[in-house]
């Protein structure tokens, strides 16, 4: 699957209606942005059951700052609506493809269990 657009007006909906999330945020007058350009859209095209979304930091400032976004690029993870990894740099295609197989491999009934641990505990 290609990679999408991720906007505030789209974003609780694509949480909603997907289980895994990949978002690349971005801004154009960045270099390192563009050289991870073509690695997310192939990783992108490789996992056809997650969403791979692209949000651009110059145009959708609210929702950088809702991901707390300081340097770009950076990489979040949600899966059922969980962020499981946010880092910033340009990765590695191998690096990429591992945390993708790694979100899908998670148990999420142990996260949400964790979760409420630590939200009562």
């Amino acid at each position: 699957m290609a990679t999408m657009e991720l906007t505030a007006e789209n974003f609780l909906e694509t949480l909603e209606n997907n289980d895994i999330v990949v978002i690349d945020f971005w801004a154009g007058w960045c270099g390192p942005c563009k050289m991870f350009a073509p690695t997310f859209e192939k990783v992108s095209g490789e996992h056809a059951d997650v969403i791979f979304a692209k949000c651009d930091t110059e145009q959708q400032q609210e929702l950088a700052a809702q991901f707390g976004i300081q340097s770009i690029p950076t990489l979040a993870v949600l899966r059922d609506k969980v962020l499981l990894f946010s880092q910033p740099g340009a990765l590695p295609e191998q690096d990429l493809v591992e945390i993708v197989t790694q979100t899908k491999a998670l148990d999420m009934e142990e996260v949400h269990a964790q979760i409420t641990a630590g939200e009562q505990g």
